[in-house]
C-alpha cells in the first residue's frame, strides 16, 4: 500500500471541459486507471464550462458508473479560468490537481507529481513541458518573450513550459481562494503566492479529438490580464513614451528652427505630418493601457459572480463518508430573486451563484 493510502490521504482532481464529448471517453479511459493505481482515496470534479456539444450527457453517464466522480455544469461559457475556479472552490482533497481532458498532458503524471509534493514537502509542483518543438516558431518566440516579461512583473520564477497542469497542497489552494483577483491567471497566481514548489517534466502530445479551445484571442487576452493584474508598469511606459513624443518633437522643432534660420527650405506638411502621427500613436497607446486598467477596476467593483452553475453534484457525500463543504460549512442563503440558489464568496473573492436542478 502507498504512503498516500497509509495517511489517508485524499486526492481531488480538477477537469475543465467545454465541448469535449469527442475527447472525454478516451481521457476517462487513461484517467481512472490512473486514480484506482494510487492506492489513496480520490475524487475528479469534471466542470462543464457550459459545452453545446453533448459533454453534458456524457459527463452524466460517465459519473452513473464512476462512483467518484463528480460533475459540475456551468450555466454559460465562462471561461477556463472560471471553471478552474469553480473546481477549486468545490475541491476537498489533501492535495488537487488539474488536468485537462484534451489527453496534451498525461494523467500518468499525476502519481508522479503526488509522490514528489509528498516526499519532499511541496505544495506545488508544476508539469512543465520538456520542450515547446511541437509548436511555430511564432508561438515558441511570443511564449518565451511573455514569460520572460512576466518574470520581471511577478517578481518570482514562473515556469515557461507551464500551464495549468500543476497539483497544489490544501494550503496552497486555501491561500489562492483568498485571493480577490478578477479575473483569474492562475499560471501567474500560483507562482506570485511563493509556496515551495517543484517540477515534473513531461512531453506533451496531440489532442486526442477536436480542436484547441485556446485560439490566438483568448491568449492574447490571457495574457494582457496576467500583464495588467500584476503591475503597473505598463502605465509608467506610457509615461515614459508620452515623455519620448514630447523630446522628439522637441528636437524636430529645433531642426526646424535650425534650417529656418540657415535658409533651407523644410517643406511644412512632412514635418507636421510625422508630428502629428507620432504623437497621435502614443496618445492611442496610452489610452489602451489606461482603458485596460480600468476596465479591471470596473469588474472588481462590480464583483459580480466569476460563473453560474446550472447543475452541481460536487457536494454530495464524497468517497468513503460524508462530504465537507469547501471553506468550512454551507454557503450562505442564496441571493432574491434566485431561486434554490446559494451565493458563496470563495475565500473574499467573487461569488458563485448555483441552482440545484432536481
Amino acid at each position: 500500500m502507498s504512503a498516500a493510502a497509509r495517511t489517508g490521504t485524499l486526492l481531488s482532481v480538477v477537469v475543465p471541459v467545454y465541448d469535449e464529448q469527442d475527447a472525454l471517453p478516451a481521457f476517462a479511459a487513461r484517467l481512472r486507471p490512473v486514480l484506482d493505481g494510487l492506492g489513496a482515496r480520490y475524487e475528479v470534479l469534471a466542470v462543464d464550462d457550459g459545452s453545446t456539444d453533448g459533454t453534458a450527457g456524457l459527463l452524466r453517464a460517465l459519473a452513473a458508473d464512476w462512483p467518484e466522480l463528480r460533475t459540475v455544469r456551468l450555466r454559460r461559457n465562462s471561461g477556463h479560468q472560471a471553471a478552474l475556479t469553480a473546481g477549486l472552490d468545490r475541491a476537498v482533497g489533501d492535495y488537487v490537481a488539474s488536468i485537462d481532458a484534451d489527453l496534451q498532458d498525461p494523467p500518468e503524471k499525476l502519481a508522479e507529481m503526488l509522490a514528489l509534493a509528498r516526499r519532499d514537502g511541496l505544495d506545488v509542483v508544476y508539469g512543465v513541458r520538456a520542450d515547446r518543438s511541437s509548436d511555430t516558431p511564432f508561438k515558441r518566440g511570443t511564449a518565451d518573450a511573455y514569460y520572460r516579461l512576466v518574470r520581471r512583473l511577478v517578481g518570482r520564477h514562473v515556469p515557461a513550459g507551464a500551464g495549468d497542469f500543476r497539483l497544489l497542497s490544501r494550503e496552497a489552494v486555501e491561500a489562492l481562494r483568498a485571493l480577490p483577483d478578477q479575473p483569474r491567471v492562475y499560471r501567474l497566481l500560483v507562482p506570485w503566492l511563493g509556496f515551495p514548489s517543484g517540477e515534473v517534466r513531461y512531453v506533451r502530445e496531440e489532442r486526442v479529438a477536436g480542436s484547441t479551445k485556446y485560439p490566438l484571442a483568448k491568449m492574447v487576452r490571457l495574457a494582457l490580464d496576467g500583464i495588467t493584474g500584476f503591475s503597473a508598469a505598463p502605465l509608467r511606459l506610457a509615461t515614459w513614451l508620452g515623455a519620448a513624443a514630447f523630446l522628439t518633437c522637441l528636437l524636430l522643432l529645433v531642426f526646424c528652427l535650425a534650417a529656418y534660420l540657415s535658409g533651407a527650405a523644410v517643406p511644412g506638411w512632412t514635418s507636421l505630418f510625422a508630428a502629428v502621427l507620432f504623437v497621435g500613436g502614443v496618445q492611442l497607446v496610452c489610452v489602451g493601457l489606461l482603458g485596460e486598467y480600468v476596465a479591471r477596476i470596473h469588474a472588481a467593483v462590480q464583483r459580480r459572480p466569476a460563473y453560474f452553475v446550472a447543475e452541481d453534484t460536487a457536494r454530495r457525500a464524497g468517497p468513503g463518508g460524508g462530504r465537507a463543504e469547501p471553506g468550512g460549512g454551507p454557503g450562505e442563503p442564496g441571493e432574491p430573486g434566485e431561486p434554490g440558489g446559494e451565493w458563496a464568496e470563495p475565500g473574499g473573492g467573487a461569488g458563485e451563484v448555483e441552482g440545484e436542478r432536481g
